[in-house]
């Protein structure tokens, strides 16, 4: 198979003229679509029915990614979209975490036409249609660890808590897009201005007048207190974030404080106050170590970078600084003992 890139609009949704294009271009060869909704671009894509019924006319399939229900528990219905298969992920929406890797773990529906294809299990006949296709993983019933998480928060939430976490979520999302605009431009809205259940942060234009990168500002909120959000996805050079229903609108501010002092500290980078190569942004994180220890011949001082207006109350010290990202990952380099030493 090979894959064909569908345009998007500068909203951010799937360009459904450029779909028509692409699936007339590759005729019959038509084999399926993959769109997450809501899109990861951080909003509701107003035309997804028109873009699965764009795909069926072509004698495609339809692959839902729901990589955030968080945006759509009690407020809409996935199978009304028109998919042949949606993925519904757990994680950030019941009670299962997200981040470092995993887990992406959730039931997966598919339509009735498709149900003869899902997996079986040797060790367990209900677990599958007998046509199915073997087993895909040791556990038929998928992780006895996590999923017992999410019944229970389903349970316990119950039909209204889940919507209301649902409406929380997104308002939070829009608080902090609403917040944060003028310091860092929301890159994607729907209709009326308004996101889903995250908003992208373009950092891009920041970087080009200033020589800040997205790097330097990720780094520098853990002198602030927080972990940095997603970093350069989908969009390179941005910051996605994406509050959920689990932060107080206090603590949602204090993110939002964060910003905007990290924005006034690179307005002194601009003006020439603090030079490019030596402000708190470019080394940050600052451990307790390297601000207490040694000589100081920085242009900023020892507690405008251990301690910046806007920081957490009770001080969080970072256990280390900056490492070189990926350079390490594209730089293998052997730790073993030489060869020399393990003759011996």
């Amino acid at each position: 198979m090979r894959v064909k890139v569908v345009k998007t609009t500068e909203r951010g949704d799937v360009d459904v003229e450029d779909l028509r294009k692409v699936i007339a271009d590759v005729g019959d060869a038509l084999a399926a679509i993959m769109i997450t909704y809501p899109s990861t671009h951080g909003v509701y894509e107003p035309h997804v029915r028109k873009v699965c019924a764009a795909v069926h006319d072509g004698g495609g399939q339809v692959y839902v990614d729901g990589a955030n229900l968080n945006a759509l528990v009690g407020l809409a219905r996935p199978g009304r979209f028109g998919a042949d298969v949606s993925h519904l992920n757990l994680h950030k929406t019941f009670c299962i975490p997200h981040g470092g890797g995993g887990p992406g773990v959730g039931p997966i529906g598919v339509a009735e036409h498709l149900a003869p294809f899902l997996p079986n299990h040797p060790a367990q006949p209900t677990a599958g249609p007998d046509t199915g296709v073997g087993p895909v993983a040791g556990a038929p019933w998928g992780s006895a660890s996590i999923l017992p998480i999410s019944w229970a928060y389903v349970r316990l939430m119950g039909v209204d808590g889940l919507r209301r976490a649902t409406l929380t979520a997104v308002a939070a999302a829009n608080y902090v897009a609403k917040r944060l605009d003028e310091h860092f431009p929301v890159l994607y809205t729907g209709p009326g201005g308004h996101v889903a259940h995250e908003c992208i942060l373009d950092l891009r234009p920041l970087t080009k007048a200033s020589g800040i990168s997205v790097d330097d500002v990720a780094k520098r909120l853990a002198d602030y207190g927080f972990h940095a959000p997603t970093m350069s996805f989908p969009v390179a050079g941005t910051l996605m974030v994406e509050p959920t229903e689990s932060e107080d609108l206090d603590e949602i501010d204090r993110f939002c404080d964060a910003m905007i002092a990290i924005r006034a500290e690179v307005a002194r980078v601009e003006s020439g106050e603090w030079p490019a190569d030596d402000n708190p942004l470019v080394h940050a994180p600052f451990t307790s170590r390297s601000v207490l220890v040694g000589e100081w011949d920085h242009a900023y001082t020892r507690e405008e970078a251990a301690f910046p207006a806007g920081g957490r109350p009770a001080k969080i010290w970072p256990p280390v600084r900056r490492i070189d990202a990926a350079h390490g990952d594209r730089h293998l380099v052997c730790s073993c003992p030489p060869l020399e030493e393990l003759a011996e």
